[in-house]
């Protein structure tokens, strides 16, 4: 069935005159992104409660009035603190099995499927305002923090036998307890925890005496409290149904994907499974749109590399090289790229493996090597499919990159990636892979090389005077160095006592002068092509992360570990 408009609503019930909700339109058009309600709120048209009334009205629920609820200590207990505060929900009522929860934002109808799946019952909403529900949920949960400890303190009550199989013949208890509510519990916290912590992977690695939980962030795996090594097979199998695997296969790796609607925000979780000698690995990558800012503008580029950066890409053909270990932020830098060029006027094609984010208006093509889809294969029909930009995820062949260049030839503008140290070692590689030199200086527009260090905590930021030896690490004149402040991270509850908080990039962009290509004619070594980029303005990886210890944004020991081995002579 249709749903009614806000704005009818609103009139209909009295609250808003025709020509009030004229006004109304017109001044959201001014802020797009923000609904019909909230701007009449902004207007003083409506009050808070009649916007809650309307929005009941809206989405056939019930209105609530918490301030005068009555909420059982039983009911706050269905849902952790942690869960209410990130979907912006309070548990309020449970009858016949049916949970009803307050809603500030009842558009958020997928919260209360990610609830159904997580705590295992039927939910309901209802409707109260947002500032109402947060009232209610620091008064309900204050002193009800739920944490890891706890959690795993009600797993240790479960039997010892509990999901212990895996030997022939042995009868596995694991379907009986995966679905039992402190397992569920604790999988519902770990997910939200290092969702909340902006993590890019969780891990569940089982061992011989024990089940370990870890959570990378920033770059930075960090362990939690690890649940009883007997409930293993449990977790593993609960983490399958919540991915459409198959429970019964413990013998073959496996990959799926959970799909959750946290704060209004999708977030997918990438799931792979993978037998080890101790019983089934698990990793999750959380892939969640609200943390990567898919914005030139906010990947933390020097703004005169970012406007070298900016004037290649808007170049009508060529290939444009992003190069860097596993996990520097390739893909990022090259999907904020692509979706600064996607406009109506250019057909983009991607071809990936996986696909990480989905962009509208951009057409992305998985790489299925199982059945023949590999990049080279999928480049080859991309060029029947009329495009303009091309990005190709990796070159990882001779193949791949000989389409690539030839793409390039034939009036593209081709992005790609490749795993090296530096800039100029691409150079290297590509003619290593059995690309003519000819065809690298006739294509290749630049390379950008970068990595990814962490960004100091802004709340427990200090001073400090580094010794002569960690000075030395940075192999730069002491005095010269003197002359500037140093900072480290102390640790605080914010960071998890890390010291760290958040990543930003350092990048080396090596453009292709003339010069450059002629020394690539002349098979010039590496270091030579580096000194001259450098003479022309080229800032490198190393004295790009200098710029951020001086600013005080990263510290020593962050720089020198992400460039020491590729920028020796800094």
């Amino acid at each position: 069935m249709a749903q009614r408009r806000l704005g009818q609503i609103l009139v209909d019930l009295g609250y808003l005159s025709e020509d009030q909700l004229w006004d109304v339109l017109e001044e959201q058009k001014q802020s797009p992104g923000e609904i019909l309600g909230q701007v009449a709120l902004k207007l003083g048209l409506i009050t808070n409660e009649q916007l809650t009334e309307a929005l009941a009205e809206q989405w056939g629920m019930p209105v609530v009035n918490l301030a005068e609820t009555n909420i059982p200590p039983k009911v706050v207990d269905l849902v952790p603190s942690t869960m209410a505060e990130v979907y912006k929900i309070m548990p309020i009522s449970m009858r016949d099995g049916v949970l009803t929860v307050a809603m500030g934002d009842p558009q958020n109808l997928a919260a209360l499927d990610d609830l159904r799946n997580f705590i295992g019952m039927e939910v309901r909403g209802a409707v109260s305002s947002p500032q109402a529900v947060e009232q209610a949920i620091l008064k309900h949960y204050a002193a009800k923090q739920d944490s890891i400890e706890d959690v795993i303190a009600g797993l240790e009550e479960m039997p010892e036998n509990a999901g212990l199989g895996g030997k022939q013949g042995a009868f596995d208890l694991a379907d009986e307890y995966m679905d039992s509510h402190p397992i569920r519990k604790l999988l519902n916290m770990v997910m939200l925890l290092a969702i909340k912590d902006q993590a890019s992977d969780i891990h569940f690695e089982p061992f011989e005496d024990e089940f370990k939980i870890r959570v990378r962030a920033d770059g930075v795996l960090y362990e939690m409290v690890p649940p009883p090594r007997h409930l293993a097979a449990a977790i593993v199998s609960r983490v399958k149904v919540m991915a459409n695997l198959d429970i019964a296969e413990r013998r073959l790796p496996q990959d799926g994907r959970i799909e959750l609607n946290v704060g209004g925000s999708p977030v997918d979780l990438r799931v792979s499974i993978l037998p080890t000698m101790f019983g089934e690995s698990v990793v999750m990558r959380v892939l969640d749109r609200t943390v990567v800012q898919l914005d030139l503008n906010k990947i933390g580029m020097d703004p005169s590399i970012l406007n070298n950066f900016r004037k290649t890409i808007h170049r009508p053909h060529g290939i444009v090289l992003v190069t860097g270990p596993t996990g520097s932020g390739k893909t990022t830098t090259l999907y904020s790229a692509l979706n600064e060029l996607n406009d109506i006027e250019t057909k983009v094609i991607t071809t990936e493996d996986p696909i990480e984010y989905d962009i509208d208006g951009i057409v992305q093509v998985p790489i299925n090597s199982e059945i023949g889809v590999t990049f080279a294969s999928a480049l080859r029909a991309i060029l029947r499919h009329d495009p303009d930009i091309i990005l190709v995820g990796e070159i990882r062949d001779y193949e791949t990159a000989e389409i690539a260049v030839q793409s390039s030839l034939t009036g593209h503008l081709v992005f790609s990636t490749l795993h090296t140290n530096d800039a100029p070692s691409a150079i290297t590689r590509l003619r290593d892979m059995g690309v003519p030199t000819f065809l690298i200086t006739a294509t290749v527009e630049a390379i950008l090389a970068q990595r990814l260090v962490r960004k100091i905590c802004v709340q427990c930021r200090t001073q400090f005077d580094p010794s002569d030896e960690l000075l030395l690490e940075l192999q730069l004149p002491i005095e010269k160095a003197r002359q500037y402040k140093f900072y480290y991270g102390k640790g605080c509850q914010r960071c998890n006592n890390s010291g760290y908080k958040g990543r930003c990039g350092i990048y080396e962009l090596l453009d292709m002068s003339d010069d450059i290509r002629d020394m690539i004619s002349s098979d010039a070594s590496v270091d030579d092509m580096r000194n001259l980029a450098r003479s022309q303005g080229m800032t490198t990886l190393r004295e790009s992360g200098l710029k951020l210890i001086f600013d005080g944004v990263s510290t020593i020991d962050e720089v020198v570990r992400e460039t020491v081995m590729e920028d020796g002579d800094a």
